[in-house]
């Protein structure tokens, strides 16, 4: 049986968004960025991995989860595949950090993902770096 679940997230870019991670990226509640951020792709996040429901969690913490994040700004796109695991906590009530790694904090929502930061599309970063809306939509798969 295919168990799905979506978790939608506003974000804000900002103008000190660098992307050049070579192997996270981030989004953050947080409405500040300072240069030194060069994970984070989102502000001003509109949930954290706490708030997050508790289908979504369930699904993501299989070991055969596969995860999906489509990020969308102002007609630019790009998209991350990565793994869940029965080790993700979803604990953190601030930041959400996608790894190419297969390391574990209560921020990782994503394990073993296929981009980081530098990796995402540079059209889609340039419209968040202008400010922009970012979408993301995460979706949890498990089959």
């Amino acid at each position: 049986m295919v168990e799905i679940s979506i978790e939608h997230i506003i974000a804000k870019g900002h103008a000190n968004i660098k992307a050049t991670h070579p192997s996270t990226f981030e989004v953050t509640k947080e409405n500040w960025l300072t240069p030194q951020g060069d994970c984070i792709i989102g502000i001003s996040a509109s949930k954290s991995p706490k708030q997050f429901s508790k289908e979504f969690k369930n699904i993501a913490k299989r070991e055969d989860a596969v995860i999906l994040a489509i990020l969308l700004s102002n007609g630019a796109f790009d998209y991350i595949i990565g793994k869940g695991s029965e080790k993700l906590t979803f604990k953190d009530n601030t930041r959400m950090v996608f790894r190419k790694s297969s390391y574990i904090s209560n921020n990782t929502v994503m394990i073993k993902a296929n981009k980081a930061a530098r990796d995402i599309s540079r059209k889609l970063i340039d419209k968040l770096k202008k400010g922009r809306i970012l979408h993301i939509l995460l979706i949890a798969i498990s089959v």
